[in-house]
């Protein structure tokens, strides 16, 4: 089963991680590596190939980005993508998952898993042979922040000289989010209503890892020295029921023209985005918006990551 790990001695560097369901699973230095891989890759730089190479892809949650992604990741690195969605297989329904990841261990090179429970991901991880990657679960995103700094490191500058900004829901982006700017040295100011903060457990993880993320009164603190303001939606996959709940409660958390007003920060959104609620579509259409980057770069990451733990 993944464990995280902290430590950046050169004895840890040398022993990528066998599976990846947290981005604090990386140590700084292999987080940078994969960057560095995921831009030689998009490049062309760098020519690795994983032939003859399978991914087993389990789906429990629909996804656009995350099976286009990892589906064409994988033919450019001139391996195979095996799609298994919610209609073909059920998570925990049917046979034990511990039974599912050791009979998709002997098929496939690797799992990757978009599920709800975390307990999922780290199920397969525990019985599979193979590395299991966590495509998204209700606690974490770690793909989708290796894209995300990607992205800063291409479009903004040196992510130890960065300062983002995560308004509205502390969700799982937003945890994976700022994990992985403590993780890569990158300063986050946070600003959530109350009761949706990113975690006291996130902010512990954050504070061994190099620096806690400030917290915010408003959005208009969070923002005012950003380089970077980063927000996704109010109501989540699987949280529709709660839709009428929480939307006035994050009265005021819009990423809007007037929020960004008088600062130069890039806009970033993991996507999908509710256009009139947490951004506006003049924001998500602006020339400051990276989401199109972002979008594309959950491919060029995710092959940096496939590449380091199967190469």
């Amino acid at each position: 089963m993944s464990t995280h790990t902290t430590s950046t001695t050169p004895d840890d560097a040398e022993e990528f991680p066998s599976d990846f369901l947290d981005i604090d699973d990386l140590t700084t230095d292999q987080l940078a590596g994969v960057l560095a891989r995921a831009s030689d890759l998009k490049a062309g730089k760098d020519l690795t190939q994983l032939p003859r190479t399978t991914l087993a892809m389990l789906f429990e949650k629909p996804s656009t980005r995350t099976r286009a992604s990892f589906e064409t990741g994988m033919t450019q690195l001139g391996g195979h993508a095996m799609f298994l969605g919610p209609d073909a297989i059920q998570l925990g329904h049917g046979e034990p998952l511990k039974d599912t990841a050791r009979a998709l261990g002997g098929y496939a090179d690797a799992i990757m898993v978009r599920t709800f429970a975390h307990e999922n991901a780290e199920i397969l991880a525990e019985y599979a042979d193979v590395p299991v990657i966590n495509g998204l679960t209700d606690d974490a995103h770690p793909c989708q922040t290796l894209a995300d700094l990607l992205t800063i490191r291409e479009s903004v500058g040196d992510l130890s000289e960065v300062q983002a900004a995560w308004v509205g829901d502390g969700n799982n982006v937003g945890r994976s989010f700022a994990v992985g700017a403590a993780l890569a040295g990158l300063d986050l100011a946070v600003a959530t209503p109350d009761g949706y903060g990113l975690g006291d457990d996130v902010y512990e993880r954050c504070g061994e890892l190099g620096t806690e993320p400030t917290v915010a009164d408003t959005p208009e603190e969070a923002v005012a020295d950003a380089d970077v303001v980063y927000t996704d939606v109010w109501v989540s996959m699987g949280e529709e029921d709660l839709r009428e709940v929480k939307l006035p409660d994050f009265e005021g958390y819009q990423v809007n023209e007037e929020l960004l007003d008088g600062t130069d920060a890039a806009f970033m959104h993991c996507l999908p985005a509710h256009r009139g609620e947490e951004v506006t579509d003049a924001v998500l259409e602006s020339e400051r918006s990276l989401v199109w980057e972002q979008a594309e770069n959950r491919m060029h990451a995710q092959k940096g990551l496939l590449v380091e733990l199967l190469e």
